[in-house]
């Protein structure tokens, strides 16, 4: 039986046992996918404790109201969608308004060549993107790593598109910028 069938099954096992609020079964969704949804907070917040306080938080709704989740539809893409929603009201609550940031005041910089961003593992650039500030992290992982449009998230952020646009362009940038740096750590630490 393939992974993918497994895990639905399981799934639609453990909603049946949610629903009667079966604490087994809140276990077991909890530590199933405790792992994927820190990865996902992690990429929102500041520390590793408001990940975990916001991860929390989707378990319980989830608890609380298993009926909110058709078990017809994937747990994961579902789970993924209310813990972002929930960092970004995370992040409206404690920070305010993002920055306007006038367009007109962006250079992007062009490439036609691979750039170290693309020869980068995955857990390398997290490290980079968690030292973005704010409001650039939250539009860069929107736009880049959770596939919102600028219009989606110009709702979400309660910004204008122009300050989306804006926003991933200086973290396109920031992000350059601590590549370089990084390159430069990276080839100083071979030669000794």
């Amino acid at each position: 039986m393939p992974s993918n069938v497994k895990s639905e099954k399981l799934e639609k096992n453990i909603w049946q046992g949610l629903v009667s609020k079966n604490r087994k079964d809140q276990e077991a969704l909890y530590r199933c996918y405790y792992s994927y949804g820190m990865s996902v907070c992690l990429r929102y917040t500041n520390t590793r404790e408001e990940a975990k306080e916001i991860l929390n938080d989707g378990f319980m709704i989830f608890f609380s109201d298993p009926k909110k989740f058709d078990p017809r539809m994937s747990f994961k893409p579902w789970f993924r969608r209310v813990l972002i929603n929930l960092c970004i009201n995370h992040f409206k609550k404690n920070k305010g308004k993002l920055k306007e940031i006038d367009l007109r005041q962006v250079n992007e910089l062009k490439s036609s060549q691979p750039t170290a961003l693309e020869n980068m593992q995955f857990e390398e650039l997290l490290v980079l993107i968690l030292k973005l500030p704010d409001a650039y992290k939250a539009v860069f992982n929107l736009y880049v790593l959770d596939g919102f449009s600028h219009e989606e998230i110009s709702k979400l952020l309660e910004i204008s598109i122009g300050t989306s646009k804006s926003n991933l362009s200086r973290a396109r940038q920031k992000l350059k910028e601590m590549l370089n740096s990084t390159s430069y750590e990276r080839k100083f630490l071979r030669q000794e």
